[in-house]
């Protein structure tokens, strides 16, 4: 009797754990934003910030919201519903048991069937970055309390829809009620992009040859790495339901899983074939891909980003400089908000040593490679659905404090609109301005985006014997010159 208690006890535990296991939450990337945004780090304690600091600047770059499917992924959705009819039917001559076999499978087609175009923010992505804005002007209404001005509120986005789109939306609830337009009493406002070819602020991965040519040689590498778990979990799921399904359809059920339940919050489909555990493994799989090919896993891949780091301490430079100056208010810059892709936020979140655990900041410091992240079930502090979900964002406040605390402007950090620890100042949320600059800006400043980029500047000698010889040739051509015109004076002196 004890051991059938016992029994009953721990099924009625594992159910109940399996309901609180939320999908949506372990996309990765993929996570809807209103999901994800507020699960943190509990066991860290924000900065109390004096209330006589005021904040004077806001930096602002936010990842597009919620999208659709690529063209791509739209044919590979296409792809999986074809090769599910043949599954089906493979089992069905082989006489297989079919009560395996989710009820949903059978006569299953894409949601985006029929789609000829992908990869536009959808409306649960316009609402995120519209609430987004409403819910930041009211946390800081000081800064956002001017008339607009472009100036005082400038808004860049890159050239790519899904993210101008996005700006579009922010810019509606950061501005809404302050015009005249419709119902909503709306307000026009500039928006201003950046060719896709020049834009090394906000696309510094496109305009990157070494880091594109990187990426490519590292592709394989990834793939290797995640193939064990794709190969183990196929054939977990190959004996559950009956169905001879390969890496590949494995592949293609993990992302549909993750559309549907992100774009659709259909959980009972795709993400049902998964068990919890599974679930995490293939998370972690993307999480390590986004780690080697967009974060710490090479330096290049958010050293790159240095133009961006640039500008936003530019824009805090003259922030202080309107408040020593006493500037009237609306004549200087009070905002800069920006709109980009996760090729963006992830590296741009590596550049200011977030997410990082233990004493990997120092390593990083010394350019000393890190180790990937743990694998489940060790806890780790790098998941793509906490650095970069749709519409994720980070945002850097400039505070002003009394001149008798130990620093008169702070910088504090905000990751998807919460406090969060900054290694390089000391694990606070709250740094120095002088301290933030010195400690995580300066190291970083060392290089040179052309210099890391550039294919060219592998071969420095050659080219510095290169630069000599045309310096010789030209001091040649001047003293030539210079000859010639003597004689030509001598001889007007001697008519």
């Amino acid at each position: 009797m004890a051991i059938v208690l016992l029994l009953f006890l721990f099924a009625l535990v594992r159910s109940n754990a399996e309901e609180a296991f939320d999908v949506r939450k372990h996309l990765s990337t993929v996570s809807r934003y209103e999901v994800v945004k507020d699960i943190t780090d509990n066991s860290f304690v924000p900065s109390n910030i004096p209330d006589q600091c005021t904040p004077i600047h806001l930096n602002l770059l936010a990842r597009h919201g919620t999208r659709a499917p690529t063209k791509r992924r739209i044919k590979e959705m296409d792809d999986l519903a074809k090769r599910i009819e043949v599954l089906l039917q493979d089992a069905k001559e082989k006489e297989s048991d079919l009560q395996k076999v989710p009820a949903w499978l059978w006569g299953w087609k894409s949601s985006w069937k029929g789609r000829f175009k992908g990869g536009e923010l959808i409306r649960e992505g316009e609402e995120e970055l519209y609430h987004l804005a409403i819910r930041i002007r009211d946390k800081f209404p000081q800064l956002f309390n001017e008339d607009y001005h472009p100036d005082v509120y400038p808004i860049k986005a890159t050239q790519i829809p899904r993210a101008s789109a996005s700006a579009v939306a922010f810019g509606m609830g950061l501005f809404s009620g302050r015009g005249n337009l419709g119902p909503g009493h709306h307000r026009a406002f500039a928006l201003s992009s950046e060719s896709r070819a020049s834009d090394i602020c906000l696309r510094f991965h496109d305009c990157c040859q070494r880091y594109k040519d990187f990426r490519k040689s590292q592709e394989p590498t990834v793939r290797k790495l995640k193939e064990p778990i794709l190969d183990e979990i196929t054939n977990a799921l190959v004996q559950r339901y009956g169905l001879n399904f390969t890496r590949q359809d494995m592949s293609s059920l993990w992302f549909l899983c993750k559309e549907e339940a992100s774009l659709l919050n259909i959980t009972d489909q795709a993400c049902a074939l998964l068990t919890p555990s599974e679930v995490l493994l293939l998370e972690w799989a993307d999480d390590v891909e986004m780690f080697i090919l967009k974060g710490y896993g090479n330096a290049l891949n958010y050293r790159m980003g240095v133009p961006l780091l640039e500008d936003i301490v530019q824009a805090m430079e003259q922030a202080i400089k309107a408040k020593e100056e006493e500037r009237a208010p609306g004549s200087y810059e009070n905002a800069r908000l920006r709109f980009a892709h996760a090729e963006t936020l992830v590296p741009f979140s590596c550049l200011i040593g977030l997410f990082l655990e233990g004493s990997e900041f120092e390593k990083i410091q010394k350019e000393q490679p890190l180790e990937l992240p743990p694998k489940p079930p060790q806890r780790r502090n790098w998941r793509g659905s906490m650095v970069a979900p749709f519409a994720g964002n980070n945002m850097l406040v400039l505070y002003s404090c009394p001149t008798e605390s130990s620093s008169k402007y702070f910088v504090q950090v905000l990751h998807n609109e919460h406090p969060v620890p900054m290694p390089g100042c000391g694990n606070s949320d709250f740094c120095p301005f002088e301290v933030f600059k010195e400690r995580i800006v300066a190291p970083h400043l060392k290089h040179d985006y052309n210099t890391l980029c550039d294919l060219k500047i592998e071969e420095p000698e050659r080219m510095s014997l290169t630069s000599k010889l045309w310096q010789m040739l030209w001091q040649m051509f001047r003293w030539l010159f210079s000859q010639r015109s003597n004689d030509t004076q001598s001889a007007k002196e001697e008519l």
